[in-house]
């Protein structure tokens, strides 16, 4: 079992954890940065998102969340 095979299964079933910890992340790379690289540390969470299956399926999603 690789690495990211160990990683998926321990945060299996806590996806809304990994969503908000890889924003974070990501804010906190952009603050240190100034937002320098905010565009690449965009397309990082969302390779992230996708590696690991949490946030919405479409990128776009992200930002026009289904309305109630």
């Amino acid at each position: 079992m690789g690495m990211m095979d160990k990683l998926k299964h321990m945060l299996k079933g806590h996806e809304s954890q990994t969503d908000r910890a890889i924003d974070k992340g990501g804010d906190m790379v952009d603050e240190r940065t100034q937002s320098k690289y905010q565009s690449q540390v965009d397309m990082a969470q969302e390779k992230l998102r996708h590696q690991f299956g949490t946030g919405p399926q479409h990128p776009q999603d992200r930002d026009n969340p289904p309305q109630a």
